[in-house]
């Protein structure tokens, strides 16, 4: 599976903007890729909650969940469904707001340098073969995209806001995902 990259958006993504996004600060280029998870309500997949929570229109008093997410204002730049489709909400030369208060080797706000990448799924739920097989094609096409981004700099929501995040979990396959990037045998 290959991808292309154009003006900032992936090809084969459905496209949905977020508003909930902003230009990156001057001399800032995407140089890590965060990975989360995401499933709204938790634990329940398909449906368009995501979308509906990245774009502002999420019916807080749907769920009872929801209203711990009350006004929150938040988004990805990609999200790879359960079945490996794609869809992206954020322009990769843009700054999305995924990763919130964070720190990457001593530099703070990771959304200012960062692509962030959501499987939907939970910690605790092993993610599927088109999803890894979607995450691995994304990552090749970004790596080759933004020069200043390497497979040494991939980590997981929970590496940059440790204690406040636990994303994407015990359930993601790091091996498996770092041996299909050809990782493994550098490590």
């Amino acid at each position: 599976m290959q991808y292309t990259v154009d003006k900032g958006w992936l090809l084969e993504a459905r496209r949905v903007p977020s508003p909930n996004c902003e230009t990156r600060p001057a001399n800032c280029v995407p140089e890590l890729l965060v990975i989360h998870n995401i499933s709204l309500p938790p634990g329940c997949y398909g449906g368009d909650c995501i979308e509906r929570f990245f774009t502002n229109r999420l019916d807080w008093d749907e769920h009872p969940f929801f209203e711990k997410l009350r006004g929150m204002k938040v988004s990805a730049h990609l999200l790879i469904q359960r079945g490996g489709d794609l869809v992206q909400f954020v322009d990769f030369g843009e700054r999305a707001w995924h990763a919130g208060q964070s720190t990457y080797k001593g530099r703070s706000d990771c959304n200012d340098f960062s692509i962030g990448i959501e499987l939907e799924g939970t910690d605790d739920d092993p993610y599927t073969d088109a999803q890894y097989t979607a995450l691995l094609a994304v990552t090749s096409v970004l790596i080759a995209q933004y020069p200043a981004m390497g497979t040494d700099k991939i980590v997981g929501h929970c590496d940059i806001a440790p204690g406040r995040k636990t994303d994407p979990g015990p359930a993601f396959d790091w091996y498996r995902y770092r041996q299909q990037l050809g990782e493994v045998d550098r490590m």
